[in-house]
Protein backbone atom coordinates (compact mmCIF):
# COMPACT_ATOMS: atom_id res chain seq x y z
CA UNK A 1 0.00 0.00 0.00
CA UNK A 2 1.35 3.48 -0.86
CA UNK A 3 1.97 5.82 2.07
CA UNK A 4 -0.25 8.89 2.08
CA UNK A 5 1.20 12.33 1.38
CA UNK A 6 -1.88 13.98 2.91
CA UNK A 7 -1.57 15.18 6.55
CA UNK A 8 -5.29 14.84 7.30
CA UNK A 9 -6.78 15.42 10.75
CA UNK A 10 -3.63 16.90 12.27
CA UNK A 11 -3.75 19.70 14.84
CA UNK A 12 -1.24 22.33 13.73
CA UNK A 13 0.05 25.65 15.06
CA UNK A 14 1.33 28.04 12.38
CA UNK A 15 3.12 31.30 13.19
CA UNK A 16 3.43 34.20 10.77
CA UNK A 17 0.00 33.13 9.55
CA UNK A 18 -1.14 36.57 8.37
CA UNK A 19 1.54 36.84 5.67
CA UNK A 20 1.39 35.42 2.17
CA UNK A 21 3.25 32.21 2.93
CA UNK A 22 1.48 31.72 6.26
CA UNK A 23 -1.98 32.14 4.74
CA UNK A 24 -1.13 29.61 2.03
CA UNK A 25 0.06 27.10 4.64
CA UNK A 26 -3.09 27.51 6.72
CA UNK A 27 -5.29 27.14 3.63
CA UNK A 28 -3.45 24.05 2.38
CA UNK A 29 -3.65 22.28 5.75
CA UNK A 30 -7.29 23.20 6.33
CA UNK A 31 -8.14 21.91 2.86
CA UNK A 32 -7.03 18.40 3.81
CA UNK A 33 -8.87 18.35 7.12
CA UNK A 34 -6.30 19.69 9.58
CA UNK A 35 -7.34 21.89 12.49
CA UNK A 36 -5.08 24.94 12.40
CA UNK A 37 -4.26 27.64 14.96
CA UNK A 38 -3.24 30.70 12.92
CA UNK A 39 -0.88 32.87 14.96
CA UNK A 40 0.76 36.23 14.31
CA UNK A 41 1.80 39.44 16.00
CA UNK A 42 -0.72 41.85 17.50
CA UNK A 43 -2.17 43.97 14.71
CA UNK A 44 -0.78 41.81 11.90
CA UNK A 45 -4.24 40.88 10.70
CA UNK A 46 -4.41 37.26 11.77
CA UNK A 47 -8.12 37.63 12.53
CA UNK A 48 -8.64 37.93 8.78
CA UNK A 49 -6.99 34.60 7.95
CA UNK A 50 -9.68 32.31 6.55
CA UNK A 51 -9.78 28.55 7.08
CA UNK A 52 -8.21 28.67 10.56
CA UNK A 53 -9.82 26.81 13.43
CA UNK A 54 -8.65 29.49 15.86
CA UNK A 55 -6.75 32.78 15.53
CA UNK A 56 -4.26 33.99 18.11
CA UNK A 57 -2.07 37.08 18.56
CA UNK A 58 1.26 37.04 20.41
CA UNK A 59 4.82 38.30 20.03
CA UNK A 60 7.17 35.41 19.21
CA UNK A 61 10.06 37.37 20.77
CA UNK A 62 8.40 37.09 24.19
CA UNK A 63 8.92 33.60 25.59
CA UNK A 64 6.13 33.93 28.15
CA UNK A 65 3.74 35.20 25.47
CA UNK A 66 4.62 32.27 23.22
CA UNK A 67 4.05 29.81 26.03
CA UNK A 68 0.65 31.35 26.80
CA UNK A 69 -0.28 31.48 23.11
CA UNK A 70 0.72 27.88 22.48
CA UNK A 71 -1.21 26.77 25.57
CA UNK A 72 -4.31 28.54 24.25
CA UNK A 73 -3.83 26.98 20.82
CA UNK A 74 -3.46 23.50 22.27
CA UNK A 75 -6.61 23.99 24.33
CA UNK A 76 -8.53 25.22 21.31
CA UNK A 77 -7.30 22.40 19.07
CA UNK A 78 -7.59 19.68 21.68
CA UNK A 79 -3.87 18.89 21.40
CA UNK A 80 -1.03 19.55 18.98
CA UNK A 81 0.54 17.25 16.42
CA UNK A 82 2.70 19.79 14.57
CA UNK A 83 4.07 23.31 14.62
CA UNK A 84 5.19 25.36 11.63
CA UNK A 85 7.68 28.07 12.60
CA UNK A 86 7.04 30.52 9.80
CA UNK A 87 7.13 33.91 11.57
CA UNK A 88 9.95 36.09 10.30
CA UNK A 89 11.13 39.54 9.30
CA UNK A 90 13.01 40.06 6.04
CA UNK A 91 13.13 43.79 5.42
CA UNK A 92 15.88 45.00 7.77
CA UNK A 93 18.46 46.28 5.30
CA UNK A 94 21.80 47.91 6.14
CA UNK A 95 25.45 47.33 5.35
CA UNK A 96 27.00 45.10 8.00
CA UNK A 97 29.36 47.76 9.35
CA UNK A 98 26.37 50.03 10.03
CA UNK A 99 23.94 47.43 11.39
CA UNK A 100 22.56 48.68 14.70
CA UNK A 101 22.33 46.48 17.76
CA UNK A 102 18.57 47.02 18.00
CA UNK A 103 17.93 45.88 14.43
CA UNK A 104 20.32 42.94 14.79
CA UNK A 105 18.39 41.84 17.87
CA UNK A 106 15.03 42.30 16.13
CA UNK A 107 15.94 39.94 13.29
CA UNK A 108 17.51 37.36 15.57
CA UNK A 109 14.69 37.46 18.11
CA UNK A 110 11.84 37.16 15.60
CA UNK A 111 13.44 34.75 13.15
CA UNK A 112 15.48 32.51 15.44
CA UNK A 113 14.41 32.92 19.05
CA UNK A 114 10.74 32.86 18.11
CA UNK A 115 11.06 29.53 16.29
CA UNK A 116 12.80 27.96 19.27
CA UNK A 117 10.29 29.34 21.77
CA UNK A 118 7.46 27.90 19.65
CA UNK A 119 8.95 24.41 19.42
CA UNK A 120 9.92 24.39 23.08
CA UNK A 121 6.46 25.50 24.23
CA UNK A 122 4.79 22.78 22.16
CA UNK A 123 7.22 19.99 23.11
CA UNK A 124 5.07 18.09 25.61
CA UNK A 125 2.01 18.16 23.34
CA UNK A 126 4.07 17.08 20.33
CA UNK A 127 5.54 14.19 22.30
CA UNK A 128 2.09 13.19 23.57
CA UNK A 129 0.76 13.05 20.02
CA UNK A 130 3.08 10.12 19.26
CA UNK A 131 3.96 11.52 15.84
CA UNK A 132 4.95 15.13 16.41
CA UNK A 133 6.29 17.26 13.59
CA UNK A 134 8.23 20.53 13.65
CA UNK A 135 8.67 22.38 10.36
CA UNK A 136 11.01 25.38 10.34
CA UNK A 137 10.95 27.91 7.51
CA UNK A 138 14.50 29.08 6.83
CA UNK A 139 15.84 30.67 3.60
CA UNK A 140 18.46 30.06 0.92
CA UNK A 141 20.14 33.12 2.46
CA UNK A 142 21.35 30.73 5.17
CA UNK A 143 23.70 29.18 2.62
CA UNK A 144 24.24 31.80 -0.06
CA UNK A 145 24.48 34.93 2.06
CA UNK A 146 22.51 38.07 1.33
CA UNK A 147 24.35 41.41 1.10
CA UNK A 148 22.97 44.15 3.37
CA UNK A 149 20.98 41.63 5.40
CA UNK A 150 23.57 40.08 7.67
CA UNK A 151 21.14 39.60 10.58
CA UNK A 152 18.59 37.89 8.34
CA UNK A 153 21.18 35.53 6.89
CA UNK A 154 22.60 34.73 10.32
CA UNK A 155 19.19 34.09 11.84
CA UNK A 156 18.11 31.82 8.99
CA UNK A 157 21.37 29.85 9.21
CA UNK A 158 20.85 29.51 12.95
CA UNK A 159 17.49 27.88 12.30
CA UNK A 160 19.20 24.99 10.51
CA UNK A 161 21.48 24.22 13.44
CA UNK A 162 18.60 24.58 15.87
CA UNK A 163 16.32 22.27 13.89
CA UNK A 164 18.95 19.58 13.44
CA UNK A 165 19.70 19.65 17.16
CA UNK A 166 16.01 19.30 18.00
CA UNK A 167 15.76 16.45 15.49
CA UNK A 168 18.55 14.59 17.26
CA UNK A 169 17.30 15.29 20.79
CA UNK A 170 13.59 14.69 20.24
CA UNK A 171 13.57 11.70 17.89
CA UNK A 172 13.27 9.37 20.85
CA UNK A 173 10.00 11.08 21.75
CA UNK A 174 8.59 10.52 18.26
CA UNK A 175 9.10 14.09 17.06
CA UNK A 176 10.47 14.77 13.57
CA UNK A 177 12.00 18.18 12.89
CA UNK A 178 12.79 19.39 9.37
CA UNK A 179 13.71 22.61 7.59
CA UNK A 180 12.33 24.16 4.43
CA UNK A 181 14.74 26.55 2.73
CA UNK A 182 12.77 28.68 0.25
CA UNK A 183 14.28 30.77 -2.47
CA UNK A 184 12.30 33.67 -3.93
CA UNK A 185 8.58 33.26 -3.28
CA UNK A 186 6.02 35.43 -5.05
CA UNK A 187 4.75 37.19 -1.94
CA UNK A 188 3.54 40.82 -2.16
CA UNK A 189 6.94 42.00 -0.89
CA UNK A 190 8.82 40.12 -3.60
CA UNK A 191 6.41 41.29 -6.28
CA UNK A 192 6.94 44.87 -5.10
CA UNK A 193 10.72 44.76 -5.59
CA UNK A 194 12.10 47.12 -8.25
CA UNK A 195 11.85 45.53 -11.68
CA UNK A 196 15.64 45.54 -12.13
CA UNK A 197 16.05 43.61 -8.87
CA UNK A 198 13.36 41.09 -9.84
CA UNK A 199 14.93 40.51 -13.26
CA UNK A 200 18.38 40.03 -11.74
CA UNK A 201 16.97 37.45 -9.34
CA UNK A 202 15.12 35.60 -12.08
CA UNK A 203 18.32 35.30 -14.09
CA UNK A 204 19.77 33.18 -11.26
CA UNK A 205 16.81 30.78 -11.10
CA UNK A 206 17.03 27.92 -13.62
CA UNK A 207 13.25 27.41 -13.58
CA UNK A 208 12.90 31.05 -14.59
CA UNK A 209 10.20 32.08 -12.12
CA UNK A 210 9.49 32.69 -8.46
CA UNK A 211 7.75 30.04 -6.36
CA UNK A 212 4.05 30.39 -5.68
CA UNK A 213 3.08 30.39 -2.01
CA UNK A 214 0.95 27.30 -2.62
CA UNK A 215 4.03 25.38 -3.77
CA UNK A 216 5.80 26.11 -0.50
CA UNK A 217 2.66 25.16 1.42
CA UNK A 218 2.62 21.86 -0.44
CA UNK A 219 6.05 20.99 0.92
CA UNK A 220 4.86 21.80 4.44
CA UNK A 221 1.91 19.46 3.89
CA UNK A 222 4.26 16.69 2.76
CA UNK A 223 6.44 17.07 5.86
CA UNK A 224 3.36 16.66 8.06
CA UNK A 225 2.16 13.60 6.17
CA UNK A 226 2.74 9.89 6.83
CA UNK A 227 5.03 9.80 3.78
CA UNK A 228 7.57 11.92 5.69
CA UNK A 229 7.52 9.69 8.75
CA UNK A 230 11.15 8.62 8.34
CA UNK A 231 12.43 12.11 7.56
CA UNK A 232 14.06 14.16 10.31
CA UNK A 233 16.94 16.63 10.43
CA UNK A 234 16.53 17.26 6.70
CA UNK A 235 16.86 20.56 4.87
CA UNK A 236 14.72 20.84 1.74
CA UNK A 237 15.62 23.64 -0.67
CA UNK A 238 12.52 24.87 -2.47
CA UNK A 239 14.22 27.36 -4.75
CA UNK A 240 13.73 26.53 -8.42
CA UNK A 241 17.43 25.64 -8.64
CA UNK A 242 18.65 29.01 -7.31
CA UNK A 243 22.41 28.85 -6.92
CA UNK A 244 22.95 26.14 -9.52
CA UNK A 245 25.18 26.90 -12.44
CA UNK A 246 23.34 28.28 -15.48
CA UNK A 247 26.27 27.63 -17.81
Amino acid sequence: MPVSTVPSARRVIVTGAAGGIGRAIVAALAHVGCAVAACDAVGAGVDGVPDATTNLEFDVRDRAAVQAGVASAIEGLGGCDAVVANAGVVDTIHRAERFSEDEWRKDMEINLHGAFFLAQAAFEALAASGDGRVVVISSVAAETGIPRQVAYGASKAGLVGMARTLAAEWAGRGIRCNVIMPGFVATPKVRAMPSAVREAALERIPLGRFAETEELAGVVSFLLSPAAGYLTGAVLRVDGGFGLSLW
